[in-house]
C-alpha cells in the first residue's frame, strides 16, 4: 500500500444477569470498536520511473564498456594493417629497385655488346661473328663473308677457338656438319695462311688427329681449305680439319666491333 492502513475490528459481549427466581438470562449486548491505524511504511523497491533511471545508467555503462573495447579492437587492427602496409610497401620498393638494377645491366650489356654489332652478329671479345647457315664451298663462303663487311674467321687465341668451339656445338646439326674457317694452303702445300695474310702461328693450332693429312681420294689437288666443328664436343678443344676446298659447309664470318655503340639502332 502507498498510504496507511486502517483496520477496523468490532467485538460484542453479551452479559449474563442473575435472576433469584429461575434462570440466568443474557442481558443487552455490548459492542466495543477498534481502530488501528498503521503507518505506511516505505516501499522496499524504488518507483518504477527510479527503476527505469537506474536501469538506464547501467544500460549506458555497459553500452560504453562495449564500445571502449570495440574501439580498442578497432585500433589495434588498424596499426597492425598499417604494419603490414608499411612492410609491403618497403618490399616492393626493394623489388622495384632488384628489377631497376637488372634493368640498368642489361640496358648495360646491350650498349656496351651486342649494340656494337650487326643484327644476326655476336659479340665477343671486341669482334663480331656471324655463323652462315648457307652451305657453300670456301671460295663462296669468303665472298659472302665480303659481302657482309667482313671476312671468314681469323682465330688468334685459345680463348677465341673455345668460344667459337661451344658456339658450334649448339649450331651443328649433325656430326659433318663442319663451319668454313679463313685458313688455307692453297698458295703454297704446308704453308698455312689466314685470309689477313698472316701466318699461321703454330703455338695456336688446334688441329685435331693427323690432320692436316691433304687426303687425295676424291680430289688429286687435296685439301687446302679448313673447316672446324665437333658436334660431341672437341677435346683440349682441337677440332680443325683440313678439307677439299669444293665441299659445301656453312662458314664463320668475322669483324671488329663498332667504336661508337650510342649508333646502334
Amino acid at each position: 500500500m502507498s498510504e496507511a492502513d486502517i483496520l477496523y475490528s468490532d467485538v460484542k459481549f453479551r452479559r449474563a444477569r442473575e435472576n433469584t427466581d429461575g434462570p440466568t438470562s443474557l442481558s443487552a449486548e455490548s459492542t466495543y470498536s477498534e481502530v488501528k491505524i498503521l503507518k505506511a511504511q516505505p516501499p522496499s523497491q524504488p518507483p518504477d520511473s527510479q527503476r527505469a533511471a537506474v536501469s538506464a545508467g547501467r544500460s549506458w555503462a555497459t553500452s560504453g564498456r562495449v564500445a571502449l573495447l570495440v574501439l580498442s579492437v578497432l585500433l589495434v587492427a588498424a596499426v597492425v594493417a598499417l604494419r603490414v602496409t608499411i612492410y609491403q610497401n618497403i618490399q616492393t620498393k626493394k623489388s622495384l629497385q632488384q628489377l631497376q638494377d637488372k634493368y640498368d645491366a642489361v640496358a648495360t650489356n646491350l650498349t656496351n655488346e651486342t649494340c656494337k654489332c650487326d643484327v644476326g652478329w655476336e659479340p665477343h671479345g671486341g669482334k663480331c661473328y656471324f655463323f652462315s647457315p648457307y652451305d657453300a664451298d670456301w671460295n663462296k663462303s669468303r665472298n659472302i663473308c665480303r659481302v657482309l663487311g667482313g671476312h671468314l674467321v681469323v682465330i688468334e687465341s685459345r680463348e677465341e677457338q673455345r668460344f667459337l668451339e661451344s658456339r658450334l656445338r649448339e649450331k651443328m646439326e649433325h656430326a659433318e656438319d663442319k663451319f668454313w674457317i679463313g685458313l688455307t694452303d692453297a698458295e703454297t702445300e704446308g704453308e698455312w695462311l689466314w685470309v689477313d695474310g698472316s701466318r699461321l702461328d703454330e703455338r695456336v693450332t688446334f688441329w685435331i688427329g693427323y690432320e692436316p693429312d691433304n687426303w687425295k681420294m676424291y680430289n688429286l689437288g687435296g685439301e687446302n681449305c679448313v673447316g672446324m666443328g665437333e658436334k660431341v664436343g672437341a677435346r683440349n678443344l682441337k677440332c680443325w680439319f683440313d678439307k677439299n676446298c669444293i665441299e659445301l659447309h656453312k662458314s664463320i664470318c668475322e669483324k671488329q666491333e663498332r667504336k661508337l655503340p650510342h649508333t646502334c639502332v
